[in-house]
């Protein structure tokens, strides 16, 4: 079986979601995340795995459920972050951030037979899913990050190095209001949405 790495902040105000702010606080963003790391991790929970770590910037909350190890990000730039976390791995391994609460166990149950990589692209530009058959940090390290062509980078990088590569369902990522107003609609039942539904404003603009 796989691996399952989820990088991640500790949802504290101030330092998570900082584009819902405004319309949110710093207080409901932070929620906001909170609910998506949530239900971010019991979708990892629930899905076949070897082992469960989450890579984690700061200290675990009663949102962490059972079954999982923690470990600290390293320090330096996203890339480097990403591939530290591959470092700690000696087998398959698919790494998910903690902006896309409505990924499912379906989605995460992948299967490396005649594949080297799973590419999970972002509708932002991002990815939001890497997955590495042998795990090599140097296949992240250097890709810029956080801007329009992050994904097609890194995927070509995984292309350049003669990887088979297989392609998951393109996500959105939960950065603004419209992307977190979205995302609810996909998964009506989980944390986020009932934690979108008491925040305000939640309507047309």
């Amino acid at each position: 079986m796989t691996t399952l790495l989820v990088i991640a902040k500790e949802p504290l105000p101030g330092r998570v979601k900082t584009r819902l702010t405004p319309p949110f606080t710093p207080r409901e963003a932070a929620r906001l995340a909170e609910a998506a790391l949530a239900d971010t991790l019991h979708a990892v929970a629930a899905t076949p795995a070897t082992r469960r770590v989450l890579v984690l910037d700061g200290a675990p909350g009663d949102w962490l459920p059972p079954g999982f190890e923690v470990l600290p990000q390293c320090a330096g730039t996203l890339d480097e972050r990403l591939a530290d976390a591959f470092a700690h791995c000696d087998g398959p391994a698919l790494l998910i951030g903690m902006d896309t609460p409505q990924v499912t166990p379906e989605l995460l149950t992948v299967d490396f037979t005649g594949c080297d990589a799973w590419f999970g692209p972002a509708q932002d530009g991002g990815f939001w899913a890497l997955g590495l058959a042998v795990p090599d940090p140097a296949l992240l390290r250097g890709v810029p990050m956080s801007t329009p062509v992050t994904g097609a980078v890194q995927r070509e990088r995984l292309l350049a190095a003669g990887l088979r590569v297989c392609d998951l369902p393109r996500l959105r990522d939960v950065d603004t209001v419209d992307d977190a107003r979205a995302v609810a609609a996909l998964a009506p039942a989980g944390r986020f949405a009932a934690r979108l539904a008491r925040c305000l404003p939640v309507g047309p603009r």
